[in-house]
């Protein structure tokens, strides 16, 4: 049994490569679906020794399997959006104490203590559904700040941008938080000059607008905000930890989160610094679940662990990922 209090302890690139080894060899043991993924590969306990050598799981395999490891009944049940026909994604979460205090912790090594904040957050395509893990972090954050004009605002435009301009040019620290779309609306609407609020996006139109790239996207909120940079968020239904930028598009993980880039044409093999490839995510708060993911996001990574989100892949079935039917 891994001892969970170690994950949010980590201090160097030893000790994480030392815990996930352990956190796999715990779940290629006692996690059924992917221990039969890693057999198929010729992957054991034995002759894994470095995380490079670490199997990763295909996050389509969260749509069709109970990805679990724990043997406890779930909490919660977080699934991903989807239009209409589409199978969503399902993380059966054991322990939401866990993703708790990862989503706290990672808050409070990038922007320090969340009840010096007042959190605003414009996410009207995950209200308007149930099981969203982006809604419950949000959520818990916002009762966390103890602030008065801290919440979600879905058809309350005017009074957002009331409070908004009136907290900021009272100096106080607001993060506003929304979906690439609604904040687009606002950019368009209205023509602020904030000072001392970060502006962060979780990113996606879903189906709402035309797909931007960061720079066209960017350029607008910044513009309509009159803010210096944008902020970004990157997490998943299927994870338990996020990562953040602060502003040019260059994400940074907390210390129990690591990105690895994968090459797109042998998904066994990993890339070099600075060439694209597909996104493999080691979040070692993910240990009922799994903590080894290949995602279906596009990236680059770099020495200092900092990465970019380049895109996402065309096709829905990852050229080599499936190489298996379970």
């Amino acid at each position: 049994m891994i001892d969970t209090s170690k994950i949010f302890e980590i201090s160097s690139a030893q000790e994480f490569e030392s815990l996930a080894l352990d956190v796999f060899r715990f779940q290629i043991e006692k996690n059924a679906v992917y221990s039969l993924f890693c057999e198929h590969l010729g992957r054991t306990k034995n002759n894994t020794t470095t995380i490079k050598e670490i199997p990763f799981l295909p996050i389509t395999f969260f749509k069709s399997k109970k990805i679990v490891t724990s043997k406890n009944k779930e909490q919660v049940i977080f699934s991903s959006s989807g239009t209409s026909g589409q199978t969503t994604s399902k993380h059966y979460v054991t322990n939401l104490a866990l993703y708790e205090q990862s989503y706290l912790k990672s808050f409070e090594t990038f922007y320090g203590d969340i009840s010096s904040y007042c959190l605003m957050a414009l996410l009207p395509s995950y209200l308007e559904r149930g099981g969203s893990s982006l809604i419950y972090m949000v959520n818990d954050l916002i009762h966390k700040t103890n602030h008065g004009d801290s919440g979600f605002y879905l058809d309350e435009m005017d009074v957002l941008i009331q409070k908004l301009i009136k907290l900021d040019s009272q100096g106080m620290k607001v993060l506003l938080i929304g979906v690439s779309f609604a904040l687009l609306d606002l950019a368009e609407k209205y023509q602020l000059n904030l000072k001392n609020t970060i502006l962060m996006e979780t990113g996606g139109m879903k189906g709402r607008r035309k797909e931007l790239i960061r720079e066209e996207l960017h350029a607008i909120l910044k513009k309509g905000f009159g803010t210096q940079s944008i902020h970004s968020e990157y997490g998943m239904t299927e994870l338990l930890s996020q990562a953040y930028s602060q502003g040019n598009g260059i994400f940074k993980n907390p210390p129990w989160m690591k990105v690895l880039i994968r090459d797109t044409e042998d998904p066994l093999s990993l890339q070099e610094y600075g060439k694209t490839g597909g996104i493999n995510v080691i979040d070692l708060a993910n240990i009922n679940s799994c903590s080894f993911i290949a995602t279906q996001d596009l990236g680059k990574s770099y020495k200092d662990g900092s990465f970019e989100i380049l895109g996402r892949f065309d096709n829905s079935d990852i050229r080599g990922c499936n190489l298996m039917v379970l």
